[in-house]
Protein backbone atom coordinates (compact mmCIF):
# COMPACT_ATOMS: atom_id res chain seq x y z
CA UNK A 1 0.00 0.00 0.00
CA UNK A 2 1.43 3.33 -1.26
CA UNK A 3 2.47 5.86 1.42
CA UNK A 4 0.26 9.05 1.37
CA UNK A 5 0.68 11.97 -0.88
CA UNK A 6 0.02 15.36 0.65
CA UNK A 7 -1.45 16.22 -2.93
CA UNK A 8 -3.07 13.23 -3.21
CA UNK A 9 -2.56 9.70 -5.07
CA UNK A 10 -2.64 9.53 -8.91
CA UNK A 11 -5.14 7.10 -9.06
CA UNK A 12 -8.14 6.47 -6.12
CA UNK A 13 -9.96 3.35 -6.12
CA UNK A 14 -12.97 3.12 -3.57
CA UNK A 15 -16.36 1.72 -3.24
CA UNK A 16 -19.84 3.58 -1.31
CA UNK A 17 -19.71 3.00 2.50
CA UNK A 18 -22.36 0.27 2.18
CA UNK A 19 -19.60 -2.38 0.29
CA UNK A 20 -16.98 -1.78 2.74
CA UNK A 21 -18.37 -3.52 5.38
CA UNK A 22 -18.36 -7.24 6.63
CA UNK A 23 -21.74 -7.69 7.74
CA UNK A 24 -20.46 -9.57 10.92
CA UNK A 25 -19.74 -12.40 8.41
CA UNK A 26 -23.16 -12.59 8.17
CA UNK A 27 -24.71 -13.90 4.39
CA UNK A 28 -27.85 -12.41 5.22
CA UNK A 29 -26.95 -9.44 7.19
CA UNK A 30 -25.73 -8.08 3.68
CA UNK A 31 -29.04 -7.68 2.20
CA UNK A 32 -29.42 -4.80 4.67
CA UNK A 33 -27.64 -2.45 1.77
CA UNK A 34 -31.13 -3.42 0.15
CA UNK A 35 -33.38 -1.85 2.66
CA UNK A 36 -34.70 1.68 2.52
CA UNK A 37 -32.80 4.23 4.38
CA UNK A 38 -35.06 5.08 7.97
CA UNK A 39 -36.04 2.46 9.06
CA UNK A 40 -33.90 2.40 11.72
CA UNK A 41 -31.85 5.44 12.28
CA UNK A 42 -28.15 5.18 10.68
CA UNK A 43 -26.06 5.02 14.06
CA UNK A 44 -28.13 1.55 14.32
CA UNK A 45 -27.85 0.43 11.14
CA UNK A 46 -23.82 1.75 10.38
CA UNK A 47 -23.10 0.37 13.86
CA UNK A 48 -24.92 -2.73 14.06
CA UNK A 49 -25.78 -4.39 10.60
CA UNK A 50 -22.96 -2.51 8.62
CA UNK A 51 -19.84 -1.90 10.75
CA UNK A 52 -17.02 -0.29 8.82
CA UNK A 53 -14.02 -2.25 7.65
CA UNK A 54 -10.66 -1.05 9.33
CA UNK A 55 -8.97 1.96 8.27
CA UNK A 56 -5.16 2.84 7.82
CA UNK A 57 -3.79 6.12 8.77
CA UNK A 58 -3.48 6.98 4.98
CA UNK A 59 -7.01 6.53 4.42
CA UNK A 60 -6.44 3.16 2.73
CA UNK A 61 -8.91 0.31 3.53
CA UNK A 62 -7.52 -2.36 5.47
CA UNK A 63 -10.50 -4.62 3.58
CA UNK A 64 -11.98 -4.14 0.35
CA UNK A 65 -14.21 -5.22 -2.16
CA UNK A 66 -12.75 -8.04 -4.37
CA UNK A 67 -13.54 -6.65 -7.67
CA UNK A 68 -11.81 -3.52 -6.07
CA UNK A 69 -9.00 -5.75 -5.88
CA UNK A 70 -8.59 -7.33 -8.92
CA UNK A 71 -8.74 -3.64 -10.67
CA UNK A 72 -5.90 -2.69 -8.22
CA UNK A 73 -4.27 -5.94 -9.16
CA UNK A 74 -4.32 -5.10 -13.09
CA UNK A 75 -3.44 -1.58 -12.84
CA UNK A 76 -0.31 -2.59 -10.91
CA UNK A 77 0.21 -5.45 -13.49
CA UNK A 78 -0.06 -2.77 -16.66
CA UNK A 79 2.70 -1.01 -15.15
CA UNK A 80 1.23 1.86 -12.67
CA UNK A 81 3.27 2.06 -9.28
CA UNK A 82 2.38 0.98 -6.06
CA UNK A 83 2.51 4.45 -4.44
CA UNK A 84 0.79 5.78 -7.23
CA UNK A 85 -2.44 3.90 -6.52
CA UNK A 86 -4.63 3.70 -3.11
CA UNK A 87 -7.70 1.46 -2.22
CA UNK A 88 -9.29 3.62 -0.08
CA UNK A 89 -12.11 4.44 2.34
CA UNK A 90 -15.08 6.09 0.78
CA UNK A 91 -15.34 8.35 4.38
CA UNK A 92 -11.81 9.17 4.08
CA UNK A 93 -10.99 10.80 0.40
CA UNK A 94 -10.19 13.58 1.77
CA UNK A 95 -6.74 12.02 2.73
CA UNK A 96 -6.31 10.42 -0.60
CA UNK A 97 -7.44 13.06 -2.89
CA UNK A 98 -5.44 15.98 -3.94
CA UNK A 99 -5.03 18.43 -6.64
CA UNK A 100 -2.04 15.28 -8.29
CA UNK A 101 -5.38 12.94 -8.30
CA UNK A 102 -6.05 12.07 -11.73
CA UNK A 103 -9.39 9.63 -11.79
CA UNK A 104 -11.28 8.18 -9.06
CA UNK A 105 -12.80 4.36 -9.99
CA UNK A 106 -15.42 3.23 -8.01
CA UNK A 107 -17.31 -0.02 -7.48
CA UNK A 108 -20.85 -0.22 -6.98
CA UNK A 109 -23.20 -3.10 -7.18
CA UNK A 110 -26.71 -1.52 -6.91
CA UNK A 111 -25.82 2.77 -8.17
CA UNK A 112 -29.39 3.61 -8.77
CA UNK A 113 -31.08 1.03 -6.52
CA UNK A 114 -32.90 -0.91 -9.52
CA UNK A 115 -31.72 -4.29 -8.52
CA UNK A 116 -33.72 -7.21 -7.65
CA UNK A 117 -33.38 -7.21 -3.87
CA UNK A 118 -33.49 -3.15 -3.54
CA UNK A 119 -36.46 -3.00 -5.98
CA UNK A 120 -38.26 -4.96 -3.85
CA UNK A 121 -37.87 -3.59 -0.52
CA UNK A 122 -38.33 0.11 -1.95
CA UNK A 123 -41.53 -0.67 -3.38
CA UNK A 124 -42.68 -2.68 -0.31
CA UNK A 125 -41.44 -0.22 2.29
CA UNK A 126 -40.94 2.64 0.20
CA UNK A 127 -38.07 5.37 0.50
CA UNK A 128 -34.21 5.06 -1.06
CA UNK A 129 -31.66 2.25 0.09
CA UNK A 130 -28.70 2.68 1.45
CA UNK A 131 -26.37 1.48 -1.35
CA UNK A 132 -27.90 4.14 -3.69
CA UNK A 133 -27.67 6.86 -1.09
CA UNK A 134 -24.08 6.17 0.05
CA UNK A 135 -22.76 6.04 -4.00
CA UNK A 136 -24.71 9.43 -4.34
CA UNK A 137 -22.62 10.68 -1.86
CA UNK A 138 -19.37 9.56 -2.53
CA UNK A 139 -19.47 11.23 -6.09
CA UNK A 140 -20.58 14.21 -4.50
CA UNK A 141 -17.60 13.66 -1.61
CA UNK A 142 -16.38 17.15 -1.22
CA UNK A 143 -12.41 16.03 -2.56
CA UNK A 144 -14.51 15.05 -5.72
CA UNK A 145 -15.85 18.04 -6.25
CA UNK A 146 -12.96 20.25 -5.05
CA UNK A 147 -10.24 18.42 -7.69
CA UNK A 148 -12.68 17.32 -10.34
CA UNK A 149 -10.72 13.75 -11.55
CA UNK A 150 -12.08 11.62 -13.79
CA UNK A 151 -14.64 9.08 -12.60
CA UNK A 152 -14.62 5.60 -13.73
CA UNK A 153 -17.51 2.99 -12.30
CA UNK A 154 -17.57 -0.39 -12.10
CA UNK A 155 -19.00 -3.57 -10.79
CA UNK A 156 -21.98 -5.97 -10.88
CA UNK A 157 -24.42 -2.82 -11.24
CA UNK A 158 -23.16 -1.01 -13.60
CA UNK A 159 -25.21 -1.47 -16.59
CA UNK A 160 -27.63 0.45 -14.93
CA UNK A 161 -25.36 3.29 -15.40
CA UNK A 162 -24.96 3.00 -19.63
CA UNK A 163 -27.74 5.42 -20.27
CA UNK A 164 -26.16 9.00 -21.18
CA UNK A 165 -28.25 11.17 -19.50
CA UNK A 166 -27.83 8.64 -16.03
CA UNK A 167 -23.88 9.35 -16.49
CA UNK A 168 -24.00 12.81 -17.23
CA UNK A 169 -26.58 13.57 -14.42
CA UNK A 170 -23.90 12.01 -12.15
CA UNK A 171 -21.10 13.26 -13.41
CA UNK A 172 -19.57 10.09 -14.36
CA UNK A 173 -16.99 9.97 -17.16
CA UNK A 174 -16.96 6.60 -18.08
CA UNK A 175 -18.65 3.07 -17.10
CA UNK A 176 -17.23 -0.22 -17.51
CA UNK A 177 -19.37 -3.15 -18.19
CA UNK A 178 -18.53 -6.94 -17.23
CA UNK A 179 -15.55 -7.63 -16.85
CA UNK A 180 -12.92 -5.39 -16.40
CA UNK A 181 -9.00 -6.79 -16.12
CA UNK A 182 -7.98 -6.12 -19.71
CA UNK A 183 -9.51 -2.65 -20.50
CA UNK A 184 -8.78 -1.03 -17.30
CA UNK A 185 -5.30 -0.66 -17.98
CA UNK A 186 -5.82 1.81 -20.92
CA UNK A 187 -8.56 3.60 -19.47
CA UNK A 188 -6.48 4.67 -16.41
CA UNK A 189 -3.92 5.63 -18.31
CA UNK A 190 -6.03 7.54 -20.63
CA UNK A 191 -7.50 9.34 -17.63
CA UNK A 192 -4.01 9.78 -16.12
CA UNK A 193 -2.73 11.36 -19.05
CA UNK A 194 -6.20 13.80 -19.37
CA UNK A 195 -6.95 12.00 -22.74
CA UNK A 196 -10.46 12.10 -23.32
CA UNK A 197 -12.62 8.76 -22.13
CA UNK A 198 -15.03 6.45 -23.68
CA UNK A 199 -18.41 6.75 -22.22
CA UNK A 200 -19.14 3.31 -21.93
CA UNK A 201 -16.71 0.11 -22.56
CA UNK A 202 -17.86 -3.51 -22.36
CA UNK A 203 -14.91 -5.53 -20.67
CA UNK A 204 -13.97 -8.88 -22.82
CA UNK A 205 -14.29 -11.90 -21.42
CA UNK A 206 -10.69 -12.25 -19.51
CA UNK A 207 -8.75 -15.76 -20.08
CA UNK A 208 -7.67 -17.49 -16.51
CA UNK A 209 -4.06 -16.92 -17.29
CA UNK A 210 -4.94 -13.17 -17.64
CA UNK A 211 -6.88 -13.20 -14.59
CA UNK A 212 -4.66 -11.28 -12.15
CA UNK A 213 -3.65 -12.50 -8.42
CA UNK A 214 -5.42 -9.83 -5.91
CA UNK A 215 -2.23 -8.14 -4.20
CA UNK A 216 -3.86 -6.70 -0.73
CA UNK A 217 -7.14 -8.55 1.38
CA UNK A 218 -10.48 -8.97 0.38
CA UNK A 219 -13.83 -8.22 2.71
CA UNK A 220 -14.60 -11.49 4.29
CA UNK A 221 -11.66 -12.83 2.85
CA UNK A 222 -13.33 -13.75 -0.85
CA UNK A 223 -11.43 -16.29 -2.96
CA UNK A 224 -12.85 -15.99 -6.59
CA UNK A 225 -12.41 -19.93 -7.70
CA UNK A 226 -14.28 -19.83 -10.92
CA UNK A 227 -15.97 -16.75 -13.36
CA UNK A 228 -18.92 -16.88 -15.18
CA UNK A 229 -21.85 -19.63 -15.47
CA UNK A 230 -22.71 -21.20 -18.96
CA UNK A 231 -26.46 -22.01 -17.03
CA UNK A 232 -28.13 -19.16 -19.83
CA UNK A 233 -30.71 -18.40 -17.58
CA UNK A 234 -32.32 -15.00 -19.70
CA UNK A 235 -32.55 -12.75 -16.40
CA UNK A 236 -29.19 -13.15 -15.10
CA UNK A 237 -25.97 -10.97 -16.09
CA UNK A 238 -23.20 -13.56 -14.81
CA UNK A 239 -24.57 -16.19 -17.00
CA UNK A 240 -23.35 -14.20 -20.42
CA UNK A 241 -19.61 -14.62 -19.62
CA UNK A 242 -17.67 -17.81 -20.30
CA UNK A 243 -16.90 -20.62 -17.57
CA UNK A 244 -13.51 -20.58 -16.34
CA UNK A 245 -11.78 -21.66 -13.10
CA UNK A 246 -8.80 -20.71 -11.78
CA UNK A 247 -5.34 -22.90 -11.03
CA UNK A 248 -5.42 -23.60 -7.33
CA UNK A 249 -1.84 -22.32 -7.06
CA UNK A 250 -3.22 -18.94 -7.91
CA UNK A 251 -6.26 -19.67 -5.53
CA UNK A 252 -3.87 -20.28 -2.46
CA UNK A 253 -1.77 -17.27 -3.33
CA UNK A 254 -5.02 -14.98 -2.89
CA UNK A 255 -5.85 -17.63 0.42
CA UNK A 256 -2.26 -16.51 1.86
CA UNK A 257 -2.84 -11.93 1.00
CA UNK A 258 -6.28 -12.52 2.89
CA UNK A 259 -4.74 -14.97 5.96
CA UNK A 260 -1.65 -12.46 6.19
CA UNK A 261 -4.78 -9.51 6.98
CA UNK A 262 -6.19 -12.31 9.09
CA UNK A 263 -8.70 -12.87 7.00
CA UNK A 264 -10.05 -16.62 6.81
CA UNK A 265 -10.57 -17.75 2.88
CA UNK A 266 -14.18 -17.88 1.54
CA UNK A 267 -14.59 -19.57 -1.65
CA UNK A 268 -16.43 -17.56 -4.48
CA UNK A 269 -18.28 -18.53 -7.51
CA UNK A 270 -21.42 -18.75 -9.33
CA UNK A 271 -21.43 -22.53 -8.17
CA UNK A 272 -18.48 -23.42 -6.14
CA UNK A 273 -19.70 -27.04 -6.62
CA UNK A 274 -19.11 -27.19 -10.73
CA UNK A 275 -15.58 -26.44 -10.15
CA UNK A 276 -13.12 -28.27 -12.86
CA UNK A 277 -16.66 -29.63 -14.30
CA UNK A 278 -16.64 -31.13 -17.41
CA UNK A 279 -19.86 -29.32 -18.69
CA UNK A 280 -22.70 -30.27 -15.73
CA UNK A 281 -21.33 -33.36 -14.83
CA UNK A 282 -20.09 -32.39 -11.33
CA UNK A 283 -15.87 -32.95 -10.93
CA UNK A 284 -16.19 -34.63 -7.40
CA UNK A 285 -12.54 -35.23 -7.50
CA UNK A 286 -11.55 -31.64 -8.28
CA UNK A 287 -13.86 -29.94 -5.83
CA UNK A 288 -13.00 -31.86 -2.58
CA UNK A 289 -9.18 -31.32 -3.97
CA UNK A 290 -9.71 -28.17 -3.69
CA UNK A 291 -11.47 -27.72 -0.56
CA UNK A 292 -9.06 -30.05 1.05
CA UNK A 293 -6.06 -27.96 -0.15
CA UNK A 294 -7.61 -24.78 1.32
CA UNK A 295 -8.25 -26.66 4.28
CA UNK A 296 -4.99 -27.52 4.93
CA UNK A 297 -3.07 -24.57 3.77
CA UNK A 298 -1.35 -23.72 6.83
CA UNK A 299 -2.81 -20.69 8.92
CA UNK A 300 -6.18 -21.46 7.51
CA UNK A 301 -8.85 -22.84 10.29
CA UNK A 302 -12.04 -22.57 8.54
CA UNK A 303 -13.26 -21.76 5.10
CA UNK A 304 -16.80 -20.81 3.63
CA UNK A 305 -18.30 -20.41 0.49
CA UNK A 306 -20.97 -17.73 -1.52
CA UNK A 307 -22.79 -19.23 -3.92
CA UNK A 308 -23.69 -23.17 -4.84
CA UNK A 309 -27.02 -24.18 -7.24
CA UNK A 310 -29.41 -26.78 -6.15
CA UNK A 311 -29.03 -28.68 -9.45
CA UNK A 312 -25.24 -29.37 -8.18
CA UNK A 313 -26.06 -30.40 -4.59
CA UNK A 314 -28.88 -32.79 -6.07
CA UNK A 315 -26.51 -34.43 -8.77
CA UNK A 316 -23.80 -34.75 -6.29
CA UNK A 317 -24.92 -35.98 -2.40
CA UNK A 318 -22.00 -37.91 -1.72
CA UNK A 319 -19.89 -34.45 -2.54
CA UNK A 320 -21.40 -32.46 0.34
CA UNK A 321 -20.91 -35.26 2.92
CA UNK A 322 -17.65 -35.05 1.53
CA UNK A 323 -16.92 -30.97 1.75
CA UNK A 324 -19.09 -31.17 4.75
CA UNK A 325 -16.64 -34.01 6.63
CA UNK A 326 -13.12 -32.13 5.04
CA UNK A 327 -15.26 -28.38 6.57
CA UNK A 328 -15.74 -29.82 9.96
CA UNK A 329 -19.78 -28.95 9.43
CA UNK A 330 -21.63 -29.50 12.36
CA UNK A 331 -25.06 -28.88 13.77
CA UNK A 332 -23.37 -26.06 15.80
CA UNK A 333 -20.89 -24.98 13.47
CA UNK A 334 -23.18 -25.01 10.27
CA UNK A 335 -22.27 -24.19 6.27
CA UNK A 336 -24.31 -21.09 4.78
CA UNK A 337 -24.04 -20.06 1.11
CA UNK A 338 -26.27 -18.48 -1.41
CA UNK A 339 -28.38 -20.49 -3.84
CA UNK A 340 -31.52 -20.24 -6.37
CA UNK A 341 -34.54 -21.87 -5.90
CA UNK A 342 -36.65 -18.74 -7.87
CA UNK A 343 -39.92 -21.10 -9.27
CA UNK A 344 -41.75 -23.73 -8.62
CA UNK A 345 -42.96 -23.87 -11.52
CA UNK A 346 -41.17 -26.69 -14.60
CA UNK A 347 -42.88 -23.98 -17.61
CA UNK A 348 -40.89 -21.43 -15.92
CA UNK A 349 -37.88 -23.25 -15.46
CA UNK A 350 -38.35 -24.64 -19.26
CA UNK A 351 -39.21 -20.73 -20.86
CA UNK A 352 -36.53 -18.39 -18.83
CA UNK A 353 -33.45 -20.79 -17.40
CA UNK A 354 -33.87 -24.02 -18.63
CA UNK A 355 -29.93 -24.45 -17.71
CA UNK A 356 -30.52 -23.80 -14.17
CA UNK A 357 -32.00 -27.63 -14.09
CA UNK A 358 -29.34 -29.31 -15.91
CA UNK A 359 -28.48 -31.86 -15.36
CA UNK A 360 -32.05 -33.06 -14.56
CA UNK A 361 -35.06 -31.83 -16.81
CA UNK A 362 -37.47 -28.92 -16.11
CA UNK A 363 -40.05 -30.84 -15.07
CA UNK A 364 -38.33 -32.48 -12.20
CA UNK A 365 -37.17 -29.10 -10.60
CA UNK A 366 -39.77 -29.06 -7.65
CA UNK A 367 -38.99 -32.34 -6.71
CA UNK A 368 -35.06 -31.70 -6.90
CA UNK A 369 -35.20 -28.85 -5.32
CA UNK A 370 -36.79 -30.58 -1.97
CA UNK A 371 -34.09 -33.08 -2.29
CA UNK A 372 -31.71 -30.55 -2.70
CA UNK A 373 -32.91 -28.98 0.17
CA UNK A 374 -33.00 -32.24 1.88
CA UNK A 375 -29.65 -33.07 1.35
CA UNK A 376 -27.75 -29.75 2.82
CA UNK A 377 -30.07 -30.18 5.80
CA UNK A 378 -28.64 -33.59 6.53
CA UNK A 379 -25.18 -32.52 6.02
CA UNK A 380 -26.01 -29.08 8.39
CA UNK A 381 -26.18 -26.94 5.46
CA UNK A 382 -28.21 -23.76 5.07
CA UNK A 383 -28.94 -21.95 1.73
CA UNK A 384 -29.62 -18.63 1.79
CA UNK A 385 -32.13 -19.00 -1.74
CA UNK A 386 -33.74 -16.18 -4.03
CA UNK A 387 -36.80 -16.66 -5.28
CA UNK A 388 -38.20 -14.76 -8.18
CA UNK A 389 -41.98 -13.11 -8.20
CA UNK A 390 -43.43 -11.77 -11.44
CA UNK A 391 -41.42 -13.30 -14.16
CA UNK A 392 -42.51 -12.53 -17.27
CA UNK A 393 -45.69 -14.68 -18.68
CA UNK A 394 -45.91 -15.86 -15.20
CA UNK A 395 -49.67 -17.61 -14.38
CA UNK A 396 -51.60 -17.96 -11.66
CA UNK A 397 -51.00 -21.76 -11.83
CA UNK A 398 -47.06 -20.85 -11.98
CA UNK A 399 -47.25 -18.97 -8.83
CA UNK A 400 -49.79 -21.52 -7.07
CA UNK A 401 -46.94 -24.43 -8.10
CA UNK A 402 -44.25 -22.06 -6.20
CA UNK A 403 -46.53 -21.48 -3.59
CA UNK A 404 -46.43 -25.12 -2.94
CA UNK A 405 -42.98 -25.96 -3.17
CA UNK A 406 -42.20 -23.13 -0.52
CA UNK A 407 -44.72 -24.82 1.74
CA UNK A 408 -42.94 -28.56 1.27
CA UNK A 409 -39.04 -26.50 2.41
CA UNK A 410 -40.91 -25.32 5.70
CA UNK A 411 -38.78 -28.51 7.55
CA UNK A 412 -35.66 -27.16 6.26
CA UNK A 413 -33.24 -24.97 8.14
CA UNK A 414 -33.23 -21.51 5.06
CA UNK A 415 -33.93 -18.96 3.74
CA UNK A 416 -36.10 -17.86 0.71
CA UNK A 417 -36.00 -14.45 -0.13
CA UNK A 418 -38.29 -12.99 -2.64
CA UNK A 419 -37.22 -11.02 -4.94
CA UNK A 420 -39.42 -8.59 -7.45
CA UNK A 421 -38.23 -9.47 -11.19
CA UNK A 422 -36.04 -6.99 -12.54
CA UNK A 423 -35.73 -6.74 -16.59
CA UNK A 424 -32.18 -7.28 -16.88
CA UNK A 425 -29.18 -8.67 -18.58
CA UNK A 426 -30.20 -10.43 -21.87
CA UNK A 427 -34.64 -9.69 -21.11
CA UNK A 428 -33.30 -6.04 -20.53
CA UNK A 429 -35.25 -4.27 -23.50
CA UNK A 430 -37.96 -7.23 -24.50
CA UNK A 431 -39.58 -7.14 -20.62
CA UNK A 432 -40.84 -5.20 -18.53
CA UNK A 433 -40.03 -5.45 -14.49
CA UNK A 434 -42.48 -6.38 -11.58
CA UNK A 435 -43.96 -4.14 -9.48
CA UNK A 436 -46.06 -4.06 -6.29
CA UNK A 437 -48.86 -2.32 -8.45
CA UNK A 438 -49.06 -5.71 -10.81
CA UNK A 439 -49.03 -8.05 -7.70
CA UNK A 440 -52.43 -10.36 -7.44
CA UNK A 441 -53.15 -11.52 -4.48
CA UNK A 442 -51.76 -15.44 -5.30
CA UNK A 443 -48.56 -13.60 -5.84
CA UNK A 444 -49.00 -11.62 -2.30
CA UNK A 445 -50.04 -15.17 -0.94
CA UNK A 446 -46.52 -16.53 -2.09
CA UNK A 447 -44.64 -13.19 -1.10
CA UNK A 448 -45.51 -13.53 2.94
CA UNK A 449 -45.19 -17.65 2.50
CA UNK A 450 -41.46 -16.63 1.88
CA UNK A 451 -41.26 -13.87 4.73
CA UNK A 452 -43.10 -16.49 7.04
CA UNK A 453 -40.62 -19.26 6.56
CA UNK A 454 -37.56 -16.26 7.15
CA UNK A 455 -38.94 -15.36 10.43
CA UNK A 456 -40.20 -18.94 11.23
CA UNK A 457 -36.14 -20.07 10.72
CA UNK A 458 -35.00 -16.33 11.34
CA UNK A 459 -35.33 -17.42 15.15
CA UNK A 460 -33.58 -19.90 14.85
CA UNK A 461 -30.37 -18.36 12.85
CA UNK A 462 -30.54 -15.51 15.15
CA UNK A 463 -30.24 -17.58 18.10
CA UNK A 464 -27.64 -20.05 16.69
CA UNK A 465 -25.75 -17.38 14.72
CA UNK A 466 -25.11 -14.88 17.24
CA UNK A 467 -24.12 -16.90 20.54
CA UNK A 468 -21.49 -18.69 18.30
CA UNK A 469 -19.83 -15.38 17.90
CA UNK A 470 -18.19 -12.98 20.27
CA UNK A 471 -18.71 -9.53 19.31
CA UNK A 472 -19.88 -6.86 21.08
CA UNK A 473 -22.48 -4.60 18.53
CA UNK A 474 -23.76 -7.79 17.31
CA UNK A 475 -26.23 -8.17 20.15
CA UNK A 476 -27.35 -5.17 19.03
CA UNK A 477 -28.19 -6.36 15.37
CA UNK A 478 -29.86 -9.27 17.80
CA UNK A 479 -32.03 -7.62 19.42
CA UNK A 480 -33.15 -5.77 16.81
CA UNK A 481 -33.30 -8.19 14.56
CA UNK A 482 -35.40 -10.27 17.15
CA UNK A 483 -38.38 -7.39 17.64
CA UNK A 484 -38.49 -7.31 13.68
CA UNK A 485 -39.28 -10.51 13.63
CA UNK A 486 -41.68 -10.61 16.34
CA UNK A 487 -43.17 -7.61 14.13
CA UNK A 488 -42.67 -9.06 10.83
CA UNK A 489 -44.84 -12.19 12.25
CA UNK A 490 -47.44 -9.84 13.23
CA UNK A 491 -48.04 -7.79 9.99
CA UNK A 492 -48.12 -10.82 7.72
CA UNK A 493 -51.08 -12.15 9.93
CA UNK A 494 -52.82 -8.75 9.51
CA UNK A 495 -52.25 -9.42 5.56
CA UNK A 496 -53.78 -12.51 5.71
CA UNK A 497 -56.50 -12.15 7.94
CA UNK A 498 -57.40 -8.53 7.07
CA UNK A 499 -55.70 -7.60 3.30
CA UNK A 500 -56.49 -11.47 2.31
CA UNK A 501 -53.55 -11.34 0.99
CA UNK A 502 -53.38 -8.24 -0.75
CA UNK A 503 -50.42 -6.55 -0.22
CA UNK A 504 -50.46 -3.43 -1.59
CA UNK A 505 -53.33 -2.68 0.04
CA UNK A 506 -51.71 -3.32 3.11
CA UNK A 507 -48.58 -1.46 2.16
CA UNK A 508 -50.71 1.95 1.07
CA UNK A 509 -52.71 1.73 4.40
CA UNK A 510 -49.52 2.12 6.14
CA UNK A 511 -47.73 4.69 4.04
CA UNK A 512 -51.37 6.86 4.73
CA UNK A 513 -50.63 6.37 8.42
CA UNK A 514 -53.84 3.80 9.25
CA UNK A 515 -51.56 0.85 10.44
CA UNK A 516 -49.16 1.79 12.26
CA UNK A 517 -45.51 0.56 12.25
CA UNK A 518 -43.01 1.02 15.33
CA UNK A 519 -39.87 0.11 16.11
CA UNK A 520 -39.94 0.34 19.88
CA UNK A 521 -36.52 -1.40 21.05
CA UNK A 522 -34.75 0.62 18.56
CA UNK A 523 -35.70 4.13 20.91
CA UNK A 524 -34.64 1.63 23.83
CA UNK A 525 -31.29 1.25 22.36
CA UNK A 526 -30.52 4.94 21.20
CA UNK A 527 -31.60 5.47 24.86
CA UNK A 528 -29.30 2.94 26.26
CA UNK A 529 -26.06 4.23 24.33
CA UNK A 530 -27.01 7.74 24.84
CA UNK A 531 -26.69 7.18 28.89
Amino acid sequence: MGKNHNGGYKIVLTADRTLMSEYHGGIFLGFSACVPKGIIPDWAYFSFFCPSVGVLENGAAKYAPYGTRKVEAALLEYGFKADEVVVAHPEHLHKVIGPNTRVVGVTENDPLGIGPATTTFTEVLGGEAYMKIKFKELLNHPAIKKYKPKIIVGGPGSWQLEPEHVRKKLGIDCVVIGEGERVVGQLFEKAVKGEQLPEVVHGEVVPVDEIPVIRNATIDGLVEIARGCGRGCRFCVPTLQQFRCRPIKDILKEVEVNLRAGRRPLLHAEDVLRYKAKGFQINREAVAGLFRTVKNYPGVESVGISHFALSSVAAAPDLIEELSSILDVRKDSWMSGQTGVETGSPRMIKKHMSGKCKPFKPEDWPSMVVEAFEILAENNWVPCATLIIGLPGEEEKDTELTIELVRELKPFKSLIVPLFYVAMGAMKDRTTSFTLEKMTPTQGELFLDCWEHDLEWGKVLLKEYFVTRKFGVGYGARLILSYAVKKGMKLIQICREQYDCDVKAMVDDVRNGELEVTSKPVKILQRIIKH
